[in-house]
């Protein structure tokens, strides 16, 4: 495997280990400190940083066949981009109640999108 296969293989194994830890905080520390609109932010900062952590192992799968596709890497380092954008600001947002955070959160989306778009164009160049 080469290495950015490893690097994004590593990166997606170690945030689908921490969103799962974060969703049981949520679900059992956090559960009778938050309101239920903020336990709803909270909830859907995990349900994002899940689905890219996976996105983050399609990439390290997809660079096992692509070793040399920058695009790939870079749908990589933009989904993480995202997952601290985010869902790191939805975190902090919801157990802070720092409102110019919400500001933020939509960059982290933006980088998202541009991840799966980056994902797609590289898939399509690929195409011989």
């Amino acid at each position: 495997m080469n290495s950015a296969a490893r690097l994004f293989l590593i990166l997606g194994a170690a945030n689908a280990a921490l969103v799962v830890i974060l969703g049981a905080f949520g679900a059992h520390g956090l559960k009778a400190r938050l309101g239920a609109d903020m336990m709803t932010v909270y909830q859907t900062g995990v349900q994002y940083h899940m689905f890219h952590a996976l996105g983050l192992l399609a990439v390290a799968l997809t660079l096992t066949q692509l070793p040399d596709s920058m695009l790939l890497k870079w749908s990589g380092w933009l989904m993480l981009a995202g997952i601290v954008i985010f869902s790191g600001s939805l975190y902090v947002l919801s157990t802070t109640g720092w409102k110019w955070l919400g500001a933020v959160t939509p960059l982290g989306g933006l980088s998202f999108i541009a991840a799966w778009v980056v994902f797609v164009v590289a898939a399509v160049k690929s195409i011989k």
